[in-house]
């Protein structure tokens, strides 16, 4: 059950949120084989200045930052990994959002550490 933190420009939410949220629920559906309806996202949508990043770190050219933070009980290979990122970038890019606009970062914790209600997950 991987639970999906964004944060991004009120703007860019506005304007592409749906289609970000669908992008993303669909990569994971592709890469990691993840159940349809195992759905948790929280959009976080930022006034202008909120979100501090360089622009150019890496040989990028940052302009609208989205930040996707991906938490997931421990369990994925690095190729089931590697083909969500790849699955992800493809489906923002195609939506038009700029591949140096996405930044994505995986917490990856034990099925302990997770409950649903009272029971565990």
């Amino acid at each position: 059950m991987p639970l999906i933190q964004v944060d991004l420009n009120r703007s860019v939410f506005e304007d592409k949120g749906k289609g970000i949220s669908n992008a993303i629920h669909q990569s994971l559906i592709a890469g990691l084989g993840m159940d349809p309806t195992d759905l948790f996202q929280v959009f976080r949508p930022h006034g202008e200045g909120e979100i501090i990043f360089s622009p150019t770190y890496d040989n990028r050219d940052r302009r609208d930052l989205i930040i996707i933070r991906i938490t997931m009980v421990q369990m994925f290979s690095l190729e089931q990994k590697k083909t969500t990122y790849k699955e992800l970038t493809k489906r923002l890019v195609d939506i038009g959002i700029r591949r140096d606009d996405i930044l994505v970062c995986v917490v990856e914790n034990s099925a302990e550490n997770w409950s649903l209600g009272e029971r565990e997950a």
